[in-house]
């Protein structure tokens, strides 16, 4: 985030952060085939630290443990991709039958809506919404090109930042002045322990929830419980937008398998109570509660990462938005930014600084 001495005047500062923004959002945009992988490899690279620095504990040259952490993360990876590869072909295989299903349904809803809507009229909506349908099956389809773009740059990526990991730091340490080496040392390491904690924390909240959607579409007889539920998990990553998403799929489902509409109304049932278990259970007890961002920022990160980078940039956007509120945090100077990024209220902030004040009035007694 660009920042401005406090000396010169408020439109000069507000200028020069906006310039710096719009300039940043315009070399993200057009970087992007560069710098999507290498975002997502930059978050792997931190998820496999720990692992690489154990086996190099173990007296693991450093390039035999960067190889067996990334051997490692491909075959879990490769392994999740192979099951909703063959959850997604077992689902297309039987495209022919929900098709004919979507028909009647189709014909049935619009003989009932024929009352108060001509036929005609019906058919050009249709015309126009499949015409809207194309340009995201377009981005769509670009994105699955992308994606093989990523798999091959994601491990090279991967590698050189962990094998490379000591030079980064000590060029972090070396443009700082030296008075502030000791500084900079502890808020690299303080940040590097709490975003690790965090993605890991976002790993564990997503495995959760994935397991309690199947469970829920495995007693509600939804067809693709598992595929359902993992993809619902990864949509919850969207604040909102992913929530409606993650139930609106098996609805769909369901709406087409089955006749009549109590399963629909249970599936939604089913997906509230575990949004609600999510949200105040979860991640305020695993993905932790120092690293929530407040709702508006959530939205407005996911549609400006949506934006610029297009799918992936919505997915990236929660976990980025999380790591510069925890460098903010960290940073006395960045303090207002990462306040303005959580979901603190200013109530809430005045009490904290209350407390404090108190405790430091305590010492100065004793």
């Amino acid at each position: 985030m660009p920042t401005v001495p406090k000396n010169y005047p408020f439109y000069l500062r507000a200028t020069v952060i906006l310039l710096g923004l719009i300039l940043c959002s315009y070399a993200l945009a057009n970087l992007r085939d560069i710098l999507i992988p290498f975002s997502f490899a930059l978050f792997l690279a931190v998820l496999l630290n720990p692992l690489m620095e154990r086996l190099m504990g173990w007296k693991v040259p450093r390039v035999g443990a960067i190889t067996l952490s990334l051997l490692i993360a491909i075959i879990v990876i490769g392994g999740v991709w192979y099951f909703l590869a063959t959850q997604m072909m077992h689902f297309t295989s039987q495209l022919p039958a929900l098709e004919r299903k979507t028909e009647m349904l189709v014909s049935k809803l619009q003989q009932d809506l024929s009352r108060k809507i001509p036929l005609e009229k019906q058919n050009q909506y249709i015309g126009e919404a499949k015409a809207g349908i194309k340009p995201i099956i377009g981005q769509l389809l670009g994105s699955a090109l992308g994606t093989l773009t990523t798999a091959f740059l994601l491990p090279v990526y991967t590698f050189l930042l962990l094998y490379y990991k000591n030079l980064i730091l000590n060029f972090l340490y070396e443009i700082f002045a030296e008075e502030n080496e000791q500084e900079v040392r502890v808020v690299l390491r303080a940040t590097r322990g709490a975003i690790q904690s965090y993605m890991y924390g976002l790993l564990i909240e997503g495995l959760i929830v994935a397991s309690l959607n199947t469970l829920a579409l495995v007693i509600l007889g939804v067809p693709y419980p598992v595929l359902l539920g993992v993809l619902g998990a990864i949509l919850n990553v969207l604040p909102f937008i992913g929530g409606v998403l993650a139930v609106l799929l098996p609805v769909i489902v369901a709406t087409i398998v089955k006749d009549g509409f109590s399963t629909q109304i249970w599936v939604c049932i089913s997906y509230m109570i575990i949004q609600f278990t999510d949200n105040h259970f979860l991640i305020p007890y695993i993905v932790s509660a120092k690293v929530k961002i407040n709702a508006l920022i959530s939205i407005v990160a996911v549609l400006l990462g949506g934006a610029v980078w297009g799918f992936a940039g919505m997915f990236l956007s929660i976990p980025f938005i999380g790591v510069l509120k925890i460098i903010f945090d960290r940073i006395p100077e960045m303090k207002p930014w990462g306040r303005l990024l959580g979901d603190e209220t200013p109530a809430q902030l005045v009490g904290i600084r209350g407390q404090a004040h108190r405790r430091k009035q305590k010492a100065a007694k004793v």
